[in-house]
């Protein structure tokens, strides 16, 4: 049999059982990467840092590095396969997490954090993957469920660790938790090398076709401008909600925190159904949903109107993803999927990095409701910006990915 026949086989055969088993080893593989970061104050003090006063740092090193890197990962699973980079991935973080496991020495720590941000990157590994089998409204799906499974994770990973500091202190958690992604690495093994889409299952973007909904750099200012105004208030949320409840409980606390997520993990597919057809419209709708729920954060002193706030913040957080998800299959259409989900995941990261350090430096000032604030302001104007009419974009050339 031919190499040409295996790859159209392995096309062919890539459906929702093997999108399913990438979103669920993202998930899987995600548990350390996202659960354990909020417990950083509980590990700096084992490792000399007596006050955690590198916790702020440290949060953000992984997503530093992992900015820097994603393009060029995504370049080379381009080059070199998309499989066989998304293995890098999952083994990468395994390797990173047990040397943060081990690691003894605050020195040590930051350095395996800082391959952690290196050697990762499974949610543009994933996507790259996804990216090479799928196009159209089965891969906007398809980046709707990987987007699910991270929110799942953010949720569900953090009260498992929690659970498990009983027997085991976070740090070495790490080490534990390492066992995840490799256990990802093999089950992603069985799954075939992604070959293109076959004709008929996906409309490719050629000099005849229609042009994308956005350009590519309207693309990757949407994601900078979506991360950074719902990045923006987390930091200091519990510190919003003891300052306008007092007495709040930490469980009370923790499900205001994770309202936005649960709301995406109710209603993504719908939403994907509704809007798969008018991105754009979602897209602004999305923003001005964010806007409001950040502005309510600032108006409301009672249980209920938070609760209402976090659940307008919900409807953004889920249109805006879903939106931007549908967005990114457009674009993808005729280029090489590594490439350009590496650069959106460096955009997506880059959104995280200044809305971390703006989050800082505003409710140092002026306090907690700062962040809120700031990015409520960033996607109202978002929401001004993405009504303007698009100029007409290109049509895409067809573009071969590098052999």
């Amino acid at each position: 049999m031919s190499a040409q026949t295996l790859r159209a086989s392995a096309g062919s055969s890539f459906g929702r059982a093997q999108v399913h088993a990438v979103a669920g080893c993202y998930f899987v593989a995600s548990f350390a990467a996202l659960g354990l970061p909020p417990y950083l104050t509980e590990i700096l003090p084992e490792l000399g840092d007596r006050h955690a006063r590198w916790a702020g740092v440290l949060y953000v090193v992984p997503t530093v590095f992992g900015a820097l890197g994603a393009p060029l990962w995504g370049r080379l699973a381009d080059r070199y396969g998309r499989k066989r980079l998304l293995l890098r991935a999952q083994l990468g973080l395994a390797v990173s997490f047990l040397l943060a496991g081990w690691a003894d020495s605050l020195t040590a720590f930051t350095l395996a954090l800082i391959l952690q941000g290196i050697l990762g990157g499974t949610f543009a590994a994933s996507n790259g993957y996804l990216g090479a089998a799928l196009a159209g409204p089965a891969l906007s799906r398809a980046l709707t469920l990987m987007q699910g499974s991270a929110r799942a994770a953010l949720v569900v990973a953090p009260i498992v660790v929690g659970s498990l500091s009983g027997w085991l202190s976070p740090h070495r958690q790490y080490a534990l938790l390492a066992v995840l992604p490799l256990t990802a690495a093999l089950l992603l093994a069985a799954l075939p090398e992604p070959a293109a889409p076959a004709p008929g299952r996906t409309a490719p973007a050629t000099e005849d076709g229609p042009p994308p909904a956005v350009s590519l750099r309207t693309l990757y200012a949407l994601e900078f401008a979506f991360v950074f105004s719902t990045v923006i208030s987390f930091p200091y949320l519990i510190s919003l909600v003891e300052d306008r409840l007092p007495g709040t409980s930490p469980t009370l606390s923790g499900v205001l925190f994770a309202l936005p997520h649960l709301c995406y993990l109710v209603s993504a597919l719908a939403v994907h159904s509704a809007f798969r057809e008018r991105p754009r419209a979602g897209i602004a709708l999305g923003f001005a949903c964010i806007a409001l729920g950040l502005a309510g954060h600032a108006l409301t002193h009672s249980l209920y109107g938070l609760v209402a706030a976090r659940l307008v913040l919900g409807a953004g957080l889920t249109l805006g993803l879903v939106c931007l998800s549908v967005l990114a299959a457009d674009c993808a259409g005729g280029r090489p999927p590594g490439g350009m989900f590496g650069s959106l995941e460096f955009f997506s990261k880059a959104g995280a990095v200044v809305a971390g350090l703006a989050a800082a430096a505003g409710s140092a000032r002026f306090g907690p409701l700062a962040p809120v604030l700031t990015g409520g302001a960033v996607a109202a104007v978002t929401v001004v910006v993405s009504l303007l009419p698009a100029p007409h974009a290109r049509p895409l050339r067809s573009r071969r990915c590098p052999r």
